[in-house]
């Protein structure tokens, strides 16, 4: 991973965990740009936040989307919720279901448990009770 040894990396992270939003992004948005997943992953939360910046839509949906098509299971997740609460994208459960399932797949707790509601809902896919406690069960819960 290279990008551990890039200082402005090591440094718009550490902005970024302390709410210095304007320095986070002005560090991390030209790694985000070269096309480093986490870079992207907390330049689309700013952006979809207005956090340091006006809120900007457009380049919260690409930045969260491109992460996630990198495999950033984080992102696979904030991408599945633009999708489900239709915040930056236009509404689509059954997209949100997909991306939940691809961060599923790596072990995030948090898309496992949506997924579970969603087949519990017949939310963007059919209502699926078995796969839905399935699903809670992989993500810790105790029925």
């Amino acid at each position: 991973m290279a990008e551990m040894y890039d200082p402005n990396f090591t440094s718009g992270v550490a902005a970024f965990e302390a709410k210095n939003f304007s320095l986070a992004m002005r560090l991390l948005s030209p790694l985000a740009e070269a096309g480093d997943p986490d870079a992207q992953h907390r330049v689309a939360i700013m952006c979809q936040n207005g956090l340091g910046v006006v809120r900007n839509e457009k380049m919260a949906y690409e930045m969260m989307r491109a992460a996630a098509e990198q495999g950033l299971a984080l992102a696979q997740h904030g991408l599945g919720f633009m999708y489900l609460e239709g915040d930056c994208v236009e509404q689509d459960s059954a997209a949100a279901v997909e991306w939940f399932r691809k961060a599923s797949e790596q072990g995030l707790a948090g898309s496992l448990t949506t997924l579970a509601k969603m087949y519990e809902d017949g939310n963007g896919v059919e209502k699926d009770p078995e796969m839905a406690k399935k699903l809670y069960a992989q993500a810790g819960f105790d029925f």
